[in-house]
């Protein structure tokens, strides 16, 4: 039997350690921090993902999965370790691979038998190479240690069910054996398994993650001038998605991505590039399409507030996108910086979220228990997040509730209609005010 070890449970190790376990390999999933360990050990996952918590304990019923904190033992017996540790942005927008070093090194001291070691974590390219060079540099037993790449396609929300219904698996080996190590692990997931050097996998991720980034801008980008000019992007994106080369996902407009990866896979493989001395000027676009996108609704609150002091600003929704905790990149957090440095009396509502966001603002915002709690006698509000118990308010409510009826909604949950008909001032993203801009032609024909 593999005996497979998992360095890290954040959402890359853990999931990848639960699956691993649910399709009937035994695992241990190692990080030093002994709170998360203790949370794990009593069935409880220190994350928010849907189905998680369940196979948690269902593997670990079954003895196919345990935690602890003791590398040493681990790497001592393991024939397959995983490395799923963040690699977190550095200031000049390049990936901190301290995390993976940190576990390379703590291998290379304790492993004990001839072992594959497989970097799922999100890594630029060529570092599957040094790290190889690294842990046999540093092996303090006679023993034979190759590195192959197998970088993960999670999203956030639907981590489980991405891993367990996977469109492809992707591996990346500079042998035959450790081609066949990962393909006898992967074989249970009954998924496409698509093997290729290295090199090739570790861009593959990053150019992946960074298409759909740019196809976010693009919308969005597409959104901003449909506003100028009359369009509809609901319209335009559905008249779009019907061409199969383009398709129908990624194309919702609103106040840019967030998480954890592509923000920081962006700017890691344009730094990338830069100091390969080639410049990729699409991904730099979406850098900076997105940056400007995150405030696009402060830009349309000013056209009615000329400031926000003193005012109370309804927030709903904290997380960077629904069915998470994550506030990793999420737009609320520099929005709401901006609104508490300006005056503002910040009340918010997340159905998950609030938790995360007491650590960034523990007493400057104030937390509700419900949206229709946060718009009591509002004079503003901002939605950053299309959770379920967002998008199903009535409208009626935000009349009837706030004091002066401004939203302003970075997600488009609401009919345009529907929010005419509930006598509300409602401003989303690239769907225009139709009576503005036909008066503002009348005036240009005139």
């Amino acid at each position: 039997m593999t005996n497979i070890t998992v360095a890290g449970t954040g959402y890359v190790g853990l999931v990848t350690g639960v699956c691993l376990a649910e399709v009937g390999h035994s695992v241990t999933c190692v990080d030093n921090i002994e709170d998360k360990i203790d949370l794990l050990n009593k069935g409880i996952s220190p994350i928010f993902e849907p189905q998680l918590d369940e196979l948690i304990v269902k593997n670990a019923d079954a003895g196919k999965l345990a935690f602890t904190t003791d590398y040493e033992n681990a790497y001592s017996k393991s024939d397959v370790i995983f490395i799923g540790v963040g690699t977190p942005e550095n200031e000049d927008g390049s990936a901190n691979l301290n995390f993976v070093y940190t576990v390379a090194r703590q291998i290379a001291e304790n492993v004990q038998k001839d072992c594959l070691v497989v970097i799922k974590s999100t890594v630029p390219i060529g570092t599957n190479d040094k790290v190889e060079v690294f842990i046999k540099n540093h092996l303090k037993h006679n023993v034979k240690v190759e590195v192959a790449s197998n970088p993960e396609f999670l999203a956030q929300g639907t981590a489980v069910r991405d891993t367990l219904n996977a469109s492809r698996i992707v591996i990346g080996v500079e042998s035959e054996r450790s081609r066949k190590v990962l393909t006898a692990i992967y074989e249970p997931f009954k998924q496409p398994i698509l093997s290729m050097n290295r090199r090739s996998a570790e861009m593959v991720k990053y150019a992946s993650n960074d298409f759909l980034a740019l196809k976010i801008s693009f919308v969005n980008d597409i959104a901003n001038l449909c506003e100028a000019v009359g369009a509809n992007i609901e319209d335009v994106t559905n008249g779009m998605s019907y061409d199969a080369r383009i398709g129908n996902k990624f194309l919702n407009p609103g106040i840019g991505y967030g998480g954890s990866c592509f923000p920081k896979d962006t700017k890691a493989l344009h730094w990338l590039s830069e100091e390969e001395g080639y410049v990729l000027r699409t991904v730099k676009a979406a850098i900076e399409v997105n940056e400007k996108q995150r405030f696009k609704l402060i830009k349309k609150a000013r056209q009615d507030f000329s400031s926000f002091q003193g005012l109370k600003v309804a927030i709903l929704g904290l997380t960077f996108k629904p069915g998470t905790d994550d506030l990793r990149e999420a737009p609320s957090i520099p929005n709401v910086r901006l609104l508490l440095n300006q005056g503002a009396h910040v009340h918010a509502f997340d159905p998950v979220g609030m938790d995360n966001f007491k650590k960034i603002y523990p007493t400057q915002v104030v937390y509700e228990a419900s949206p229709e709690i946060a718009l009591e006698n509002a004079d503003i509000c901002f939605i950053f997040t299309e959770w379920d118990e967002i998008k199903t308010i009535d409208l009626n409510l935000y009349r009837e509730k706030m004091k002066t009826p401004y939203i302003y909604d970075g997600r488009n949950c609401y009919d345009l209609d529907a929010a005419k008909k509930a006598g509300v001032n409602y401003q989303s993203i690239g769907r225009p005010n139709v009576k503005e801009y036909k008066e503002n032609l009348e005036k240009v024909v005139k």
